[in-house]
């Protein structure tokens, strides 16, 4: 579905980040979003109620269904943040906890 153009595939190096405890390599600057997509992850968070599978939709920040945890801060658009080496990436399932 998403593919990155032949020229940055020269440009931008590849980094290692984590999605769900899983190491995984991609392109430095790609979207959080883009990169659960090429991973076959579609559903990136669950509504606080009715827990259904919410994902990417919109790609450009206008949605919020792209909602994922990063490096423990939970709410972070997933298509609006680029990944860089050594990013913590986590699906946002069921309601989020209020912290003290």
């Amino acid at each position: 579905m998403f593919r990155t153009l032949d020229q940055a595939q020269h440009v931008l190096p590849d980094v290692v980040v984590e999605i769900d405890g899983h190491a995984v390599r991609c392109r430095e600057g790609s979207s959080v979003a883009a990169v659960l997509f090429a991973n076959g992850i579609a559903a990136c968070r669950e509504t606080a109620v009715s827990r259904a599978p919410r994902g990417p939709y919109c790609m450009m920040g206008i949605c919020y269904d792209c909602l994922v945890v990063i490096d423990g801060q939970d709410n972070r658009q997933g298509c609006m943040t680029p990944v860089r080496q050594g990013m913590k990436i986590e699906r946002q399932l069921g309601p989020r906890k209020v912290r003290a």
